[in-house]
């Protein structure tokens, strides 16, 4: 949250603006008219607004604060992935990545400074945790990667995914009102089948997702599939073990009727075995799932290395025997920092 005891303009509902707007003697349609500028047009300060009198955009600069994520720095790899630096408005940095594949572009966003759950493959997890993101700030991220896309690109944003810094569960309220206002008509008009949310498995919040009705597509950390391994390499575990989250997710899928992702980071003679494969295997009986298995990126001092491809191919195949989908996920921006694991802030 800002700092500035004024609200946040972006928290403001549309019933709201047109209350504030026929308080100060202002013609209806200017709520609108500002609406569309924060939803549609995504300004990022109120100057932006050439169509409002400069008296209101005044009395909008004194009456509320507008805390916004703009872009700080871009760094292209070799494979035309681009990682972005957000500035926050209280000096922070957040990292966002566009992915370029096959004429079609995605967006991977973050939903908090830094991440609270110290993941030990993770480069984001030595951060710690600062601050949660406001629903403008992740707006602005997609904003500001679509404006790019369509730069270096010449196509609009394809998808939009959140696994970039931090856990979206533990930021549910601004994560789900981000994507209220990225696929509403009012808004961003994106297509919720776009969208994925990411999370490393809180199960009260993936029962709230379903209960809130939320039309994002759901994918889960998983990493490991019998809780003594994945102890070892997430300490959410502990607290959330597979147990609970796979209640949490047949509540998930029996209330949706929708199929979800499993996100599975394959780590060198830790949890690449034919063994590790079937306790997945055993693990996905619970639910109709697709399998995305994502090659690990290298993070300083983690001690972890990539599985071999020889290990990658017997563990596709033992999936696949069990009639299970697998997608295998080559990394993209590993030169800059930028691929799975590795957003830490580094320039």
């Amino acid at each position: 949250m800002s700092g500035d005891l004024k609200p946040d303009i972006r928290r403001q509902t549309l019933v709201g603006l047109n209350s504030f707007i026929s308080g100060i003697g202002e013609k209806p349609f200017r709520a609108k008219q500002l609406y569309e500028w924060l939803w549609k047009k995504g300004a990022r300060r109120f100057s932006e607004m050439t169509n409002l009198p400069a008296g209101l955009r005044t009395r909008f600069e004194e009456s509320f604060s507008f805390p916004s994520a703009t872009l700080a720095q871009e760094q292209q790899s070799g494979d035309g992935t681009v990682k972005v630096a957000f500035l926050l408005h209280d000096g922070l940095r957040v990292e966002g990545v566009l992915i370029p594949a096959g004429g079609r572009t995605t967006a991977c966003i973050s939903s908090q400074v830094g991440c609270p759950l110290g993941c030990s493959f993770c480069a984001t997890g030595t951060l710690g945790f600062t601050r949660n993101l406001t629903r403008g700030e992740i707006f602005d991220q997609v904003f500001i990667l679509n404006e790019l896309s369509q730069e270096k690109v010449h196509v609009p944003l394809s998808n939009i995914v959140y696994m970039g810094m931090g856990e979206p569960m533990l930021n549910y309220q601004e994560v789900v009102a981000s994507v209220e206002r990225l696929t509403a008509a009012d808004g961003a008009g994106i297509s919720p089948q776009r969208i994925t949310l990411s999370t490393v498995g809180i199960p009260k919040m993936i029962r709230q997702l379903a209960d809130d009705g939320v039309k994002a597509h759901l994918a889960l950390s998983l990493h490991a599939a019998t809780n003594e391994k994945r102890d070892q390499i997430m300490p959410v575990n502990k607290r959330f073990p597979l147990e609970e989250v796979i209640a949490a997710l047949k509540y998930y899928h029996q209330k949706t009727k929708k199929r979800f992702t499993l996100e599975y980071v394959m780590l060198g003679n830790v949890n690449d075995s034919e063994k590790d494969a079937r306790d997945l295997a055993l693990f996905c009986k619970n639910f109709p799932v697709k399998i995305n298995l994502i090659e690990y990126n290298a993070v300083e001092g983690s001690g972890y290395s990539p599985a071999t491809e020889t290990r990658v191919q017997a563990f596709v195949s033992t999936l696949e025997r069990k009639n299970l989908v697998v997608n295998v996920r080559k990394s993209r921006g590993k030169d800059i920092d930028a691929a799975c694991g590795q957003l830490v802030g580094r320039s």
